[in-house]
């Protein structure tokens, strides 16, 4: 409710500026200047509620993850119901970190809704009884290694929802404001003037900022788990030699990680690379986020390895 406040006052402020525009280049230059959309400037119950929901969601769900570690005698991160409690629960205070240091709201719906679904499948599908921990991962680098995969996975995906975001409003802009080229097919023109009129009912993607400024944030939270997830794939290096005598042994979990931090890469040095930065980059990111999923889901389920313990 609040994004679609802020949506029509956005389109509010556009239809404003248009119309002072055109009476300045009728009338000449004597009228007066519209004024400027602020998002602070847009106040609604909506928002407090949201907001005030969201943080007693995340307390929540932060004792849930602290009772569950004490009801298994560990940290809870051993099994996949336990990194999806705590992987989700980092996601929601990734965002309202950033949230307390400027407005993001519009990535609440996303980052709740992923959570929300984690949590969903956590409790139906991956549940499963507090033991106590395998020989192998009774280690201090189980703290460290586990630890900065959950905060870098985290940050990722709030990275990864304002990736998606910046390519929808990426598109929806490039389509409501192209001009269709002369000598196109009947079909064609019935084909996209049905899908600019889909476009223009997204509303609530004005709501959202400029791609350019989606781009700029999703690549901070990017390059900062990109560093996370190097430290991972190192400590997760050290603790295999620790414990099965080598640092890398070309096990599943340990390709599809080092896979991850190959496609980031790419994706940090596309961003940085001129003529790929903006949709050609943020998919090269969206890439690297369904390889951390199918790294946490496919692996640990399909695959067998030495990490075969972390999908029960």
């Amino acid at each position: 409710m609040h994004l679609a406040k802020v949506a029509d006052a956005k389109l509010a402020a556009k239809k404003q500026r248009a119309l002072v525009a055109a009476g300045a280049g009728s009338d000449g230059a004597d009228a007066a200047p519209a004024p400027a959309f602020r998002r602070a400037d847009v106040h609604s119950k909506a928002r407090g509620i949201a907001r005030a929901t969201m943080i007693m969601g995340a307390l929540f769900q932060g004792v849930g993850v602290v009772a569950r570690g004490i009801e298994a005698g560990h940290v809870p991160w051993s099994t996949m119901y336990e990194y999806t409690i705590t992987g989700t629960w980092v996601a929601v205070m990734v965002f309202l970190i950033v949230q307390s240091r400027r407005d993001v709201s519009y990535l609440a719906p996303g980052v709740t809704g992923f959570a929300t679904l984690g949590l969903g499948l956590a409790m139906t599908v991956l549940y499963n009884q507090s033991t106590g921990l395998m020989p192998a991962l009774q280690s201090f680098w189980l703290v460290i290694h586990v630890s900065i995969a959950i905060i870098a996975t985290g940050i990722l995906t709030v990275g990864a929802i304002a990736t998606a975001l910046q390519l929808m409003r990426d598109y929806r802009d490039e389509n409501i404001a192209a001009v269709p080229p002369r000598g196109m097919r009947r079909a064609t023109v019935r084909w996209r003037n049905a899908n600019v009129r889909m476009l223009k009912r997204w509303t609530w993607l004005e709501a959202v900022p400029a791609p350019a400024r989606l781009e700029a944030l999703a690549f901070r939270l990017h390059a900062v788990g990109f560093v996370l997830w190097t430290f991972t794939v190192m400590a997760g290096a050290v603790w295999a030699e620790h414990a099965w005598g080598r640092y890398w042994g070309w096990d599943p979990k340990e390709v599809w990680s080092f896979v991850i931090w190959v496609i980031y890469a790419a994706y940090l040095h596309a961003r940085t690379t001129q003529g790929w930065a903006g949709r050609r980059s943020a998919v090269v990111a969206l890439i690297g986020f369904v390889a951390l999923i199918m790294n946490f889901t496919v692996v640990n389920l399909v695959f067998q390895g030495l990490h075969t313990y972390s999908g029960t």
